[in-house]
């Protein structure tokens, strides 16, 4: 299985401790199903049901999953995922 680098941001970094991780996993939603187990109760966070939430970015390699392939979306060795929560600001 290929080995990515998973980054975390804002209230996602602060719930798992961490900024980025290394993991493995074939598409997106292995990856993030892998992230699930491994900290409990980030689901809730990133899904609705089988669905992402609709507040919730997710990134590969610097492109919005949503516009290449979803949950689905084949991840390579060497690839980045970064994840991020609802941003606001003024």
């Amino acid at each position: 299985m290929p080995k990515i680098i998973v980054k975390l941001f804002a209230n996602f970094r602060e719930f798992t401790g961490t900024k980025e991780l290394e993991t493995d996993g074939i598409t997106v939603r292995e990856i993030l199903g892998i992230l699930c187990k491994k900290f409990p109760g980030f689901e809730k966070m990133l899904f609705k049901g089988k669905s992402l939430q609709p507040y919730v970015n997710v990134f590969l390699n610097g492109q919005n999953i949503l516009e290449s392939g979803g949950l689905d979306a084949v991840i390579n060795a060497g690839d980045e995922l970064a994840i991020f929560p609802p941003v606001s600001g003024g």
